[in-house]
């Protein structure tokens, strides 16, 4: 169990750096460190970004109001058109692959992760100037592209969601930060809803305490990680983060042979 806060409070701390819950990292942990298998991991790690996103969403509101968000609602309604089904249809994957292939399938994953953190951090986000259908048609293609991807790594997608809100719709970074909780904690839900009818939903009730220990950490080490937000400069920090994902990538490639879910070791 104090491993378990450890590494939840180091996670969150990263998170928190960087504006986001971890989640991302987590998943390698959960995997690499405790020993649980693919499926198991990330059902365990939708929990904990499940309650980290529910610890988050008040403090947020409290710098950025509803009245602030209301002129956007727009852009959540038309993000969740798509990333609802996404988040459906991504853990209904998750569910029917083989254990190996859900290993290499969270590596690709871990890489298209590691990619958006520099991207999102480096480059200059400015819209594509989409509006009306076209614009609610890519807002809905890139919805379900975010939900299938929460799902099957078990985040809340706030890494995906933040640059596409900023992309698509021309909000600005903090309100948009705002709006991806808003939107994942739905897309959180809905994949819920489709684990909890298959027979690995098992692994939270078998590792209830190590999930509130751990999911403890996490929002501990994501409200320090806030307070130090801005101590590293993000041109060392992102690459940083970037290559752990990287590694991260390459560690769960190569777990070949599945593992007993449901037990941290």
């Amino acid at each position: 169990m104090p491993l378990a806060f450890a590494c939840g409070a180091a996670v969150g701390v990263l998170g928190g750096m960087i504006g986001l819950g971890g989640a991302e990292f987590r998943l390698p942990l959960l995997i690499g460190v405790f020993g649980f298998a693919a499926l198991s991991a990330v059902i365990l790690n939708k929990a904990m970004s499940l309650i980290v996103v529910l610890t988050a969403l008040p403090a947020r509101l409290a710098s950025v109001s509803f009245t602030d968000l209301a002129p956007h609602w727009t852009v959540a309604v038309n993000l969740l058109a798509g990333s609802l089904l996404g988040a459906w249809a991504g853990a209904s994957w998750a569910v029917r692959m083989r254990t190996s292939t859900l290993y290499k399938v969270l590596a690709v994953l871990m890489v298209a992760m590691a990619a958006a953190l520099v991207y999102t951090h480096t480059a200059d986000l400015s819209g594509p100037g989409l509006s009306g259908p076209l614009l609610a048609t890519v807002g809905v293609i890139a919805g379900f592209g975010i939900g299938v991807v929460a799902a099957i790594m078990g985040v809340a997608g706030g890494e995906l969601l933040i640059p596409t809100i900023v992309l698509l719709y021309g909000v600005d970074i903090k309100i948009a930060g705002s709006l991806s909780l808003l939107v994942s904690l739905p897309i959180m839900l809905v994949a819920f809803a489709r684990y909890s009818r298959d027979g690995s939903f098992a692994v939270l009730r078998t590792n209830l305490r190590f999930t509130a220990v751990l999911a403890a950490g996490s929002v501990v080490g994501a409200l320090l990680g806030g307070l130090v937000l801005g101590v590293v400069p993000d041109i060392v920090l992102i690459p940083v983060l970037a290559v752990i994902l990287l590694v991260s990538a390459i560690k769960t490639a190569r777990h070949a042979n599945p593992v007993r879910a449901g037990t941290a070791a």
